[in-house]
C-alpha cells in the first residue's frame, strides 16, 4: 500500500530521476532513494543518488527495474496504479524501449488505472504520438515480455498528468499536456509554490462536457469539445526545509474546479499550515500571495509591506496541519473512462 492518497499502489518499473525545476528542490523521492540506497537488499537504488551539502541528490541515473515491471500482471483486483513514484517514467535518460514495456504491460492490465505523472511533458507529448503511429512497438515489447494482448488508443486506462508548482511551469507543460491523447488528463500542483490560473489556457472547462467523453466528440450543431483536464490535485510541502504554501493558492485552485465541474483533491497542507483553523500555535509569520514571508514584527510589517490578503501561517508538521481546506475535506476523483 502507499500513503498517498489519491492511489492505491505505487509501480516502479523504472527507478531514478534528476532535478529540472523548483519543484524538485525538496523531493521526497530523493531522501526515500537515498534511504534505500543504504540497504542492501536494495540494490536498484544503490548510486541513485549523492551527498550535496549534507542533503540527496539524484545522480541523473535511471534504472529498469525486471523483477518489478510483471508485478501489475499478477494482481487480478482492480487497482490504482502510481507509475514510478520513485523517478520520472519520461526522464530523458529512459530509453524509449523501456517505457514501451511499461506500456505493454499496461495494455495486458485493463482491469487497473495507472496513473502517469511527469515533469517532462514534451518527452510525454512526444513519445504518446509517436508510440500510437508506431504499433510495432508494442508488439516487439509484448514478444520481449511473452505474452500478447490487445490495445486501443488511447489506453483507457491510463491517467497523464503533469506537475505544475507554479503559473511558469503550468504555462510549459498544461498546454503541452492538452495536446497529449490521453483517457484523462490531470494536474498535480503540488508542491504549489505559487498562484495557479487556468483561465489563460485553452481547454474545455465546461459543464457539459462529461468526465470521460472522447476526446473530439461533437456536440449538437458540429460542436466540438476539446481536450478536458479531468483532475486536479494540489498540496503543499512536507519536510524539515518545506516551503509553505499560501492558502488563497489553494483556495483558487479549488474554486476555479467547483466552477468548471472538475474534481479537487486536497492532498495535505504540508508542513505549514494557515492558523485560522488551528487552535493553540501562535503563527509564525505573515506570508503574502506573492509568495513573500515575514516573520519579525508581524503586526508592523502587516500594515506596511505585506500585500493583500495575507496570511497568517504556523509550523506545525504535515500531520498536525492534515488535509482541510476551509474546515472541510476535499477527495475528488474523476470518473475513469468505459
Amino acid at each position: 500500500m502507499t500513503k498517498i492518497q489519491w492511489t492505491d499502489k505505487t509501480w516502479n518499473p523504472i527507478v531514478g530521476c534528476s532535478v529540472s525545476t523548483p519543484g524538485c528542490k525538496n523531493c521526497y523521492a530523493m531522501e526515500m532513494a537515498a534511504r534505500l540506497g543504504t540497504m542492501p537488499n536494495m540494490p536498484r537504488y544503490h548510486g541513485l543518488t549523492k551527498k550535496v551539502n549534507g542533503n540527496a541528490v539524484w545522480t541523473g541515473e535511471v534504472r529498469l527495474v525486471e523483477s518489478v515491471l510483471m508485478q501489475p500482471l499478477k494482481r487480478k483486483k482492480p487497482t490504482m496504479y502510481f507509475v514510478n513514484s520513485m523517478g520520472d517514467l519520461f526522464h530523458e535518460s529512459v530509453p524509449d524501449e523501456w517505457i514501451d514495456r511499461v506500456f505493454a504491460v499496461i495494455a495486458l492490465c485493463p482491469q487497473h488505472t495507472f496513473q502517469v505523472l511527469t515533469k517532462r511533458a514534451d518527452r510525454m507529448l512526444e513519445y504518446m504520438e509517436a508510440f500510437n503511429n508506431e504499433g510495432y512497438r508494442l508488439v516487439a515489447a509484448w514478444d520481449k515480455i511473452g505474452q500478447r494482448g490487445d490495445a486501443v488508443w488511447p489506453m483507457p486506462n491510463v491517467w497523464l498528468g503533469v506537475s505544475v508548482e507554479d503559473q511558469t511551469r503550468a504555462d510549459e507543460r498544461i498546454p503541452l499536456l492538452l495536446d497529449t491523447p490521453a483517457a484523462v488528463r490531470f494536474v498535480s500542483a503540488e508542491p504549489l509554490l505559487g498562484p495557479v490560473d487556468f483561465s489563460r489556457f485553452d481547454v474545455e472547462w465546461v459543464e457539459y462536457f462529461p468526465l470521460g467523453a472522447p476526446i473530439n466528440i461533437e456536440f449538437g450543431e458540429g460542436e466540438s469539445a476539446g481536450p478536458k483536464i479531468d483532475w486536479v490535485i494540489v498540496g503543499g510541502e512536507s519536510g524539515p526545509n518545506a516551503r509553505p504554501m499560501h492558502p488563497e493558492w489553494a483556495r483558487s485552485l479549488r474554486d476555479q474546479c467547483a466552477e468548471a465541474g472538475v474534481p479537487f483533491f486536497f492532498k495535505q497542507w504540508g508542513e505549514w499550515g494557515p492558523d485560522d483553523f488551528l487552535d493553540g500555535p501562535q503563527p509564525d509569520a505573515w506570508m503574502s500571495p506573492d509568495g513573500s514571508i515575514f516573520h519579525d514584527g508581524i503586526a508592523d510589517v502587516y500594515k506596511s509591506d505585506c500585500q493583500k490578503p495575507c496570511s497568517l501561517i504556523v509550523r506545525l508538521g504535515a500531520k498536525a496541519a492534515g488535509n482541510l481546506l476551509d474546515g472541510e475535506l476535499w477527495q475528488q476523483m474523476p470518473e475513469a473512462r468505459e
